[in-house]
């Protein structure tokens, strides 16, 4: 189970990441109101939504959107995990 959280949390350090080359690669304003894509950054990114009001450091998003992804994990696996076990009985 640890391993799986561990995926978890490294598919949201990935999407924190992806969405980082994308603002850093897209001509300015990327990811900005008038951006399409941003209620998709907002969705898989969550630290985004902070991000409109506080400075985060490129850092900082990394890993809270790795810890979200981490919590977000761990809910889901124990969810599997109980419903495994209540399958089984």
């Amino acid at each position: 189970m640890k391993s799986r959280i561990a995926m978890w949390a490294g598919t949201g350090f990935l999407v924190a990441g992806g969405w980082a080359i994308y603002a850093l690669a897209s001509t300015p304003p990327a990811l900005s109101y008038g951006d399409p894509l941003l209620p998709l950054v907002r969705l898989t990114c969550p630290i985004a939504i902070l991000g409109h009001y506080y400075a985060i450091s490129l850092t900082w998003a990394l890993l809270a959107n790795a810890g979200t992804y981490a919590m977000a994990g761990l809910l889901v696996e124990a969810l599997r995990l109980r419903l495994r076990l209540h399958s089984a009985k």
